[in-house]
């Protein structure tokens, strides 16, 4: 979905008003009326991407309350100068990472993400960056997302083929392989070699 199409920021926009109102108002009409809104906001998702209006339906309105964006962790790892990147199923390549669950930390659940996808442990030394990631990546999706950075250090473990990646490996910055752009592009891979070879490197932030 194109970030410049104003449709995309309207359907998110009414999407917001109608999960806030259907939370917080006491009218049993009015809460009808913000179900339509969502339903409406559902439905410009889905017949301007194709995507089904029930997939829709499931990523863009089954919250309650207050509308956040969902949090994004993503792990920087070195070794020799070079950065570890997994293969996802699909063939391309990302830094390990993942949604954050709701009953850990954001850098407890790098922490893990690393450890699922990659098979190591490691520790979560330092916040490389926090972005917005429709000012980013692309595509942009119809909820807001919060990437967060980690430059991380490795303390044991090896891989393991798991349901999420088939293999890791370490790259130089001349040798990028594809990447999975909608998780991490080359932007975003230069920034965390940048945080690495920084002696006071200090956390971007959008």
């Amino acid at each position: 979905m194109d970030h410049n199409e104003k449709w995309l920021q309207w359907a998110v926009k009414l999407q917001s008003i109608a999960q806030a109102g259907l939370f917080y108002g006491k009218d049993e009409f009015d809460k009808e009326r913000y179900e339509q809104i969502r339903n409406i906001a559902a439905e410009m998702i889905s017949y301007k991407s194709e995507i089904p209006e029930d997939k829709v339906k499931d990523l863009f309105c089954s919250e309650t309350g207050y509308q956040t964006p969902k949090i994004d962790t993503r792990a920087a790892i070195f070794e020799n100068g070079k950065i570890l990147l997994v293969k996802e199923k699909d063939g391309r390549w990302s830094l390990p990472g993942g949604w954050a669950d709701v009953d850990i930390s954001a850098t407890e659940n790098v922490i893990k993400e690393v450890r699922e996808e990659a098979g190591l442990t490691v520790t979560a030394d330092m916040v490389i960056a926090v972005q917005d990631r429709e000012k980013h990546n692309r595509p942009v999706y119809a909820y807001k997302v919060c990437k967060i950075f980690y430059l991380c250090s490795v303390t044991g473990g090896t891989f393991e083929a798991n349901i999420e990646t088939t293999e890791s490996q370490y790259f130089g910055i001349s040798e990028l392989p594809e990447l999975a752009e909608e998780k991490n592009n080359r932007e975003q891979i230069e920034m965390c070699f940048e945080a690495y070879h920084s002696e006071n490197w200090k956390t971007m932030f959008d």
